[in-house]
């Protein structure tokens, strides 16, 4: 059986880190294109002088447009070219780390998230989309990151509905990665550019990931609370700094190496959904987590432990918590067909999937989490 697992080269967390960024920066020559919003450059723009005097470095600002598309990032490529840039930064959200991944292609990429909402940063894969910021296609690397920088103060600076949706989408990464080694599903680990090339090809996830995702999940039960108290008073604590690790590292790779599921494809599949618009990514796949418990009959005593965990955290757990107040058996039935198209990760699952089924299970998890949210 052929597996893979696929990380980073360095992984750095802690207070004031970026004051450290030259240092890295300083590993691979004198300049780093940095791709940024100018709200997260302005949020972080002392401790970047800082830096940049420090260790005598430039970075090369490029006026990010905001977008992950083929024309931003052959813009961005071009300004690199121009400027002899030896390394790219991507600083920020999940489209500026995006489109720095796509800019480097792979090579000497140093990523510094400013929130904690999603475990993008530390994966070799990134979504493009069109200009009017439509979906247009993944893109996947040879490799991870080789720098992955995390600034403590700055997570807990952010707004803490950024960390407690980052904790959404980590809870789903055990359960995922779960049911893919049941399943013996492949993983992203197993996709590297190279593949069409014959260099390397589908593969399965290693006990090392789905250590990683169990790790990831205990994690969040014994320190979400108190990280989410530490983040609403701005402050890091060791609850905050384990609870960034599982959101960014521990899910990062588990999800990637581990496998996906039936979580983040009905995440996907609510997305049609006018009134989830407004909702992080994870926020969705905290309510596609219990979805898929419900879809495989996970004991109730499991269904418990995540439902007390999203609602001690403030996580959604019914359709209502995400912008769905009513919706018809035809909606319904159209979230699962989406939810379940070949290409989805529902597939992982280790049994068969019917449309019928995932309806079913959404429908259900609904009443469920409505009514453990009522109880008295």
């Amino acid at each position: 059986m052929r597996k893979a697992f696929i990380c980073p080269t360095k992984y750095i967390q802690g207070e004031n880190e970026i004051e450290n960024l030259g240092y890295f920066v300083k590993t691979f020559g004198n300049s780093a294109l940095l791709i940024a919003h100018p709200d997260d450059v302005k949020r972080v723009k002392a401790k970047l002088e800082q830096t940049q005097e420090k260790f005598e470095i430039t970075f090369i600002e490029c006026g990010f447009r905001g977008e992950c598309s083929r024309q931003e990032v052959a813009r961005l490529q071009k300004i690199a070219k121009e400027n002899n840039c030896a390394c790219t930064i991507g600083l920020g959200g999940g489209k500026a780390i995006d489109t720095a991944k796509c800019v480097a292609e792979g090579v000497a990429l140093i990523i510094v998230p400013t929130i904690a909402a999603t475990d993008a940063p530390t994966s070799h894969s990134a979504v493009l989309y069109t200009p009017e910021g439509a979906f247009d296609t993944y893109a996947y690397f040879k490799q991870s990151p080789s720098v992955v920088l995390v600034d403590t103060t700055v997570i807990a600076a952010a707004p803490t509905r950024f960390l407690v949706a980052g904790m959404g989408d980590a809870i789903s990464t055990y359960f995922e990665a779960r049911a893919t080694a049941a399943s013996y599903s492949n993983v992203n680990a197993g996709l590297p550019c190279g593949v069409r090339e014959g260099v390397c090809g589908p593969a399965k996830g290693t006990n090392t990931a789905l250590a990683l995702a169990k790790l990831c999940f205990e994690t969040l039960l014994a320190d979400g609370v108190n990280a989410k108290a530490a983040c609403d008073r701005n402050v890091v604590t060791v609850a905050l700094e384990n609870i960034v690790e599982a959101n960014i590292l521990l899910s990062g790779l588990g999800f990637e190496s581990g496998g996906l599921g039936g979580a983040h494809a009905i995440h996907d599949g609510l997305t049609i959904l006018e009134g989830t618009h407004k909702y992080f990514h994870g926020e969705k796949v905290a309510f596609g987590t219990l979805c898929q418990l419900v879809l495989e009959n996970a004991p109730t005593e499991e269904i418990n432990t995540v439902l007390d965990f999203l609602l001690e955290v403030g996580l959604p757990v019914c359709l209502a918590d995400i912008g769905v107040d009513a919706i018809s058996p035809a909606e319904l039935l159209e979230v699962a067909e989406k939810t379940c198209i070949p290409e989805e990760s529902i597939h992982a699952m280790p049994f068969p999937i019917t449309v019928e089924q995932v309806a079913a299970a959404i429908s259900t998890a609904d009443l469920i989490g409505q009514n453990y949210k009522n109880r008295g």
